[in-house]
């Protein structure tokens, strides 16, 4: 863990130094995402286990959700980052009835290793075609008619960062990312995991050097007035030190926006959400914050759709959503960077 934090500490200690109030002239809007490295398959179990996972979803995501909304109306929304090497038809067409009730879209999350550029291209395209076409699932980007998704690398692995070049292998998978219809990775941060990078509590867009790995270690900060750039965007979750929770009452917990079993949701950590949340360069008067899970595992679900996760969205919507000082928006990982454009573009939000 010490190793892993000396990535990014620097980088956090600087940001601290630059607070940043709240806006004077009109609501601090909050964006909040969920993306669920949603693995059904996780740690090998039989069919019907696996199943079962899936089933509790199905039961209890609706009723967490239930008499619960934004701003606009909408209910929280949660994004199955599903891992296409698991691919089954039933369950894909099943997590698209259950996110044809409101609650979400499923996107692509790959645990993989040993393919060659042109084998994992080929895979992410055939992928992105096969849920789009046989489960209505993904989207077309308006401007380029591409099949469009968002990712999470399996292991944390994004562009072969693994300093042992294990569970990735390509040094130009961020390129291969853009020329399959990416539109946005969601796989930091992953600290305390040696692949973080020491880029933090950003929305950026990296730069692929096929000769070596790890390219989004750092970026273009997304701004208002500058067009996209680079090959690929990025949209962080937060990360920094939670001094409320600690180790033998000294060492600070990482909080690095991880729903589990181990850091369950709470208000306090909401705060520290806020707090973190990136924003686009220009304008600060819009947060973005994107959790993340590995929801499919008894331990982690009984936590993400119990008492922990329903408390936590009931406090963010009673404190930060009195339309005045706040406005909370609970969105797909789609809508958030369709967001993330429009201020680019400098447009004004309509909620």
């Amino acid at each position: 863990m010490i190793r892993a934090m000396d990535k990014w500490l620097g980088s956090y200690l600087a940001q601290k130094l630059r607070p940043r109030p709240l806006p004077a002239d009109g609501p601090l809007h909050i964006c909040l995402a969920v993306a669920d490295h949603f693995e059904p398959w996780w740690a090998h179990p039989c069919e019907k286990q696996a199943l079962a996972r899936l089933a509790t979803w199905e039961k209890n995501l609706p009723r967490l959700v239930d008499g619960l909304a934004d701003c606009r109306g909408k209910p929280p929304q949660h994004d199955f980052f599903f891992p296409i090497e698991d691919y089954r038809p039933q369950v894909m067409d099943r997590l698209a009835a259950l996110c044809d009730k409101g609650l979400g879209q499923v996107e692509v999350h790959l645990h993989h290793h040993g393919e060659s550029s042109a084998e994992l291209e080929d895979l992410l395209s055939f992928w992105a075609q096969t849920l789009y076409q046989n489960h209505g699932l993904l989207r077309k980007d308006p401007d380029t008619g591409q099949i469009a998704y968002g990712f999470i690398h399996g292991n944390w692995a994004l562009d072969n960062s693994r300093p042992d070049g294990t569970w990735c292998g390509r040094n130009d998978e961020i390129s291969i990312l853009a020329r399959t219809g990416c539109y946005a990775d969601f796989t930091m941060p992953s600290a305390p995991d040696v692949t973080q990078t020491k880029t933090i509590n950003a929305i950026y867009y990296a730069t692929d050097d096929p000769a070596r790995p790890k390219s989004h270690d750092t970026g273009v900060m997304a701004q208002v007035g500058r067009p996209p750039c680079g090959d690929l965007l990025l949209v962080q979750g937060v990360l920094g030190l939670n001094w409320r929770r600690r180790k033998w009452g000294i060492v600070p917990h990482i909080e690095n926006s991880d729903l589990s079993a181990d850091n369950q949701p709470n208000p306090v950590r909401a705060a520290l959400w806020l707090n973190l949340a990136p924003c686009v360069k220009g304008a600060e008067h819009v947060r973005f914050i994107k959790l993340h899970c590995h929801g499919a595992p008894e331990q982690n679900a009984r936590t993400i759709l119990g008492h922990a996760m329903r408390h936590t969205l009931e406090h963010l919507l009673k404190c930060y959503n009195d339309g005045k000082k706040y406005k909370l928006a609970f969105m797909t990982c789609w809508e958030m960077v369709q967001t993330i454009h429009a201020l680019e573009k400098g447009e004004s939000l309509k909620w």
